[in-house]
């Protein structure tokens, strides 16, 4: 790509570049600069793009684009003109919100839906026209079945983050609703990875697709270093502790195995005189808000996740990631340590890991093909070993089967390729 190359040279209207250059960008992203121009020619398009690339307004402007220069009069309510799907609530309103930063200068509507809230104020948003709809597929399908929602004026489609749908169990949802769109669409689909499964999904979708790609399969930031801390289970919780309050952390995101286990970090941290929440599945939409926002104005330094209730978390210049407990499916390190090391800036990822874990530790650095540094934590030395904490939930968590109901994020690819969608899932 050119480094050169700017927003204007790619052809976008002017109210699009004039709320560009307000949020502070001046040249497009290797993921913009390659799909941009297909999207504003109209042709399909199947893009392989971490999270952190810029892969939002990569399909957001040359959308925006288009319904500026095919203005559409007498519009419907509750009939979209784009639908976007995504995997997680926290997604589904960080793109809208980009919509939104992106369409400031225009008429444009946009609206996100998603489950876990109380549906009657959609219903009522839905009786206005709304040019962009984002939501996820439970919710979507709960509009169309109490006909809130007409989806026969849909133009164009994005699937974001097509592997999480498919890891979640939304293949069936997303396949319910393709059939309910207009067959002449333009439609995109965005993926990290371009798995087997990914590439039948966009057979079944996608018309004579243009394909780009901007990172190798499964590749980690190069700007992001990468750690490791050998530790026992019962310690972690007081090594996690003991290493913020020394560094000095101010911004921390831990990702845990379990919502239990995320919820006990979360209260020792605070007990230790920490600021910190957890968000995870379990968590209401408000208290999940509530503590992304605190995280991300610096009232929360620590923010506790599992693995899906962080997917779509877009936190600028995040400076550190820590694996409390090293995922069950390599890929997934993958993504968590993706949420650092962003948009140019230097990055830290720190894993704690205990004898038991060694396994996965080598299934992640065959994957990404580099050998995760170990270090020792200066002035740290383990407590005596209590029996609470040997018979902790953390120790627990990494010898139960990983079918295990409260483990979503860990679960084997053969599990993932063969299970329908969960009642959780739904109503996501």
């Amino acid at each position: 790509m050119n480094s050169e190359l700017s927003f204007a040279d790619l052809g976008l209207a002017e109210p699009l570049l004039r709320a560009v250059r307000e949020a502070g960008y001046t040249h497009p992203t290797p993921i913009q600069a390659q799909a941009i121009p297909h999207v504003l020619h109209g042709t399909d398009l199947l893009a392989a793009a971490q999270t952190g690339t810029g892969k939002t307004a990569g399909f957001t402007l040359p959308i925006l684009d288009h319904l500026l220069r095919h203005p559409q009069k007498g519009r419907a309510s509750g009939r979209p003109r784009v639908l976007v799907l995504t995997p997680t609530r926290e997604l589904a309103a960080q793109v809208e919100e980009s919509v939104r930063l992106y369409a400031h200068h225009t008429r444009i509507q946009s609206l996100v839906i998603f489950g876990g809230v109380n549906i009657n104020p959609q219903i009522t948003a839905l009786k206005k026209p709304v040019d962009i709809l984002v939501a996820t597929p439970g919710r979507l399908l709960d509009h169309v079945s109490q006909k809130t929602l007409d989806l026969s004026g849909v133009e164009i489609l994005v699937l974001d983050e097509a592997d999480r749908m498919l890891d979640m169990g939304f293949i069936h949802d997303v396949r319910r609703i393709l059939r309910l769109l207009p067959r002449t669409r333009q439609s995109l689909l965005f993926s990290a990875t371009f798995s087997d499964e990914i590439r039948a999904l966009a057979q079944g979708m996608l018309d004579q697709p243009q394909e780009v790609s901007v990172a190798r399969r499964n590749a980690a930031s190069g700007l992001v270093r990468q750690k490791v801390v050998m530790a026992r289970q019962g310690d972690k919780r007081d090594l996690l502790s003991h290493i913020i309050r020394e560094s000095g952390w101010h911004q921390v995101l831990v990702f845990t195995r379990t919502k239990h286990g995320a919820n006990r970090l979360a209260e020792k941290l605070v007990k230790d005189g920490l600021s910190a929440a957890a968000i995870h599945g379990n968590k209401s939409q408000s208290a999940r808000t509530r503590a992304l926002s605190g995280f991300k104005d610096g009232t929360v330094a620590v923010l506790v996740a599992t693995d899906i209730a962080a997917r779509g978390l877009d936190i600028e210049q995040l400076p550190q990631v820590v694996n409390f407990e090293l995922p069950n499916v390599p890929e997934d390190y993958v993504h968590r340590i993706g949420r650092t090391g962003r948009a140019g800036s230097p990055g830290s990822a720190l894993s704690l890991v205990d004898d038991s874990e060694v396994k996965l530790l080598r299934a992640i650095e065959r994957l990404t093909r580099q050998n995760l540094e170990p270090i020792t934590i200066a002035g740290w030395v383990p407590p005596v070993p209590s029996a609470e904490a040997s018979d902790s939930e953390v120790a627990t968590a990494a010898a139960r089967p990983r079918g295990h109901r409260e483990n979503p994020a860990g679960r084997t690819q053969r599990a993932r390729r063969g299970r329908t969608p969960s009642t959780a899932g739904r109503r996501a």
